[in-house]
């Protein structure tokens, strides 16, 4: 049963229907929810989502959410808590044990968030493959973590928001990230643990800005569009770093058109085991 606290939501849809897998023994449901834009000045989002499918978009004006989800009912109830200003979107385990398998690769959680709300959104996933899009929304501020996870998020659009900061905080993961530029955030920070990570930092970069990157044991590429002014200081112990583009004055890297770039970033890498390669994009 959803369990929806504060005051009740005016639903545009409200779907719950049954869903059986033929061979198993799992029930699933599936879970239909929106709502449209009312008198919201601001969004507080928080989505948390353990193993699956999981899609994030941008929703078409008027709409200020939309969730999807499909889940097996004996061990899962949604958790949509719409009260006031805050957004709460996931997944209760009933107490019932978890079979991996079956179970967790049928489950999906898709969502879609307006586009014309400034919105603070934190984002915890675990065990999935996420596709994300967070392009063309008002983020003023953005928080991602996730576990052993495939993820792409993909800026594709500029935040029409001034952000505050984005982090990322990526566990035993293949993880890109695309669009940098897009979020117009004053600082990124990105933690990785173990894995293979791509940071691209092509986008409209409408001010400059800081990135702090702290990489476990893994590879990690960092992809610069051309025209984009970057300095980098590595602390690492065991990683190689492929400056490719960039000379070192002291102990900082710079990348050639530094004096006269438009728009410059400063990034600080700490890094212990691994590699770095540095890529220039057109």
């Amino acid at each position: 049963m959803i369990r929806a606290m504060g005051r009740k939501m005016p639903l545009a849809v409200a779907l719950l229907l049954l869903l059986p897998t033929a061979g198993t023994a799992q029930s699933w449901r599936t879970v239909t929810l929106s709502r449209q834009v009312s008198s919201e000045k601001n969004l507080d989002v928080q989505i948390k989502y353990g193993a699956g499918s999981f899609t994030v978009h941008p929703a078409s004006d008027g709409l200020l959410y939309r969730v999807h989800l499909r889940y097996d009912e004996d061990t899962f109830e949604p958790k949509i808590d719409f009260t006031g200003n805050r957004l709460r979107l996931g997944l209760d385990n009933t107490g019932h044990s978890i079979h991996l398998g079956d179970k967790d690769s049928g489950g999906e959680m898709q969502v879609t968030l307006a586009r014309n709300v400034p919105m603070d959104l934190d984002l915890e996933f675990g065990a999935v493959r996420a596709e994300l899009d967070l392009g063309g929304m008002d983020l003023t501020d953005l928080s991602l973590s996730t576990g052993a996870s495939k993820s792409i998020v993909d800026i594709s659009e500029p935040n029409r928001a001034s952000m505050r900061s984005a982090s990322f905080d990526v566990g035993a993961a293949e993880f890109t990230v695309r669009h940098l530029g897009n979020l117009n955030a004053q600082r990124i920070d990105v933690s990785t643990g173990v894995g293979a990570v791509t940071l691209g930092f092509d986008g409209q970069w409408q001010q400059d800005a800081s990135v702090s990157i702290s990489m476990g044991l893994g590879s990690m590429e960092l992809r610069f569009p051309e025209g984009l002014g970057v300095s980098l200081r590595k602390d690492s112990f065991l990683t190689s770093l492929d400056s490719q583009g960039l000379v070192k004055k002291g102990d900082t890297y710079y990348s050639l058109n530094w004096d006269e770039a438009d728009r410059k970033i400063d990034i600080d890498l700490d890094a212990a085991f691994g590699s770095v390669k540095v890529v220039w994009v057109h």
